[in-house]
């Protein structure tokens, strides 16, 4: 599809994903206890720790266990990618989902791929990964923790490596990017460093939540116009951004939800945008600004008239990091967002809430 319409070929993907998810078999216990010990490295990086390994991880379908520091990593989460290059590791494969980004890597991730090949890139349409391609690249490690992983497609990959499912707790696609980065770190034997990094993205946060205290108790919704109004849910990596950041989401947010990672809403329940910020990811932030003006439901709300609202682009690089709210794309957001948020939560309609630089 045209990059133009990245919002509804990336939340088309999700659905659709999500759709066959509900519709496979019933999900039950799986253990895999593949031998991760390929001596073909896919990457640079410093060594697990020592007696790391062998080590299991819980999932949605069971408990994987790795026996020894996987060398060919393939990340069939489509966020994945950025937990594994901050530990020090390059994969030899990565799933497409943003696209633009030579090995699906984006500038805030860049200068973590260091010398090394980029990683071959995948597709995952929304049928499910592409699983002889993945066989073809030889992993010894496959992550998925991040995703919409079904049980037969877990089952279909975890006979030639072992497969780090989404975790069960949450919605497909849900999992924090804090348990992410750990679980990650686990499986490459690194959990102290995975927590390290957890701890310092968590303290940028805490500095800005110091910095703007009137985020706290403040109201926030994420949303975008796919095929109407589609709000994030609060198990969504971008409404996390917001609570994260001390604001509260809307009250019956997750009743509308469901366990989806958005949904889109109609106009009786506008209500969930009056909100003291609107954080709206746009095709354009001009042309797409007008047209959800022009809608005078939404434009009588009083997030509208008070001008409380923030617009980012979603084929930018900003929007992007924003999608992807990983340990490293974070920093990259927080340096744009939080000024906009402060500009946005002031309620007054003379603030100009301005774009970023870059």
């Amino acid at each position: 599809m045209p990059r133009a319409t990245r919002v509804s070929r990336l939340t088309g993907l999700l659905v659709s994903v999500l759709l066959l998810t509900a519709t496979a078999v019933a999900c039950g216990s799986s253990d895999s206890d593949n031998d991760s010990g390929s001596s073909s490295a896919g990457g640079s990086g410093s060594s697990a720790a020592v007696g790391a390994f062998p080590v299991t991880i819980a999932h949605k379908f069971g408990s994987t266990t790795i026996k020894s520091e996987p060398q060919r990593i393939v990340t069939v989460g489509l966020t994945d990618q950025d937990a594994v290059l901050a530990l020090g590791k390059v994969p030899v494969g990565t799933t497409e989902w943003l696209g633009g980004y030579k090995g699906a890597i984006g500038p805030w991730a860049e200068d973590k791929l260091g010398s090394a090949a980029a990683p071959t890139v995948l597709k995952d349409t929304g049928t499910g990964p592409q699983v002889e391609k993945i066989a073809a690249l030889k992993p010894d490690l496959i992550l998925a923790v991040y995703s919409g992983l079904t049980k037969p497609q877990y089952e279909s990959l975890s006979k030639f490596a072992p497969v780090v499912a989404q975790p069960k707790q949450y919605n497909d696609y849900g999992v924090p990017w804090q348990q992410q980065t750990e679980e990650i770190g686990q499986a490459l034997g690194k959990a102290a460093e995975a927590k390290t990094l957890v701890s310092g993205v968590e303290a940028k946060f805490a500095a800005a939540e110091k910095a703007h205290p009137e985020f706290a108790g403040a109201s926030a919704v994420m949303a975008t116009p796919y095929e109407g109004t589609l709000v994030y849910g609060s198990q969504d990596p971008r409404s996390r951004l917001l609570s994260d950041l001390g604001f509260s989401l809307p009250k019956d947010l997750d009743k509308v939800i469901g366990d989806q990672f958005g949904a889109n809403i109609s106009k009786e329940r506008f209500d969930l945008l009056d909100q003291d910020v609107d954080v709206w990811i746009v095709p354009d932030t001009t042309a797409s600004v007008t047209k959800l003006h022009d809608d005078k439901v939404y434009a009588d709300l009083n997030v509208v008239k008070q001008g409380r609202e923030v617009f980012i682009k979603e084929t930018s690089d900003y929007g992007n990091a924003v999608s992807l709210s990983t340990v490293l794309s974070i920093p990259y957001v927080l340096d744009r967002l939080v000024p906009q948020l402060a500009a946005a939560v002031d309620g007054k309609a003379s603030t100009q809430v301005a774009q970023p630089t870059s």
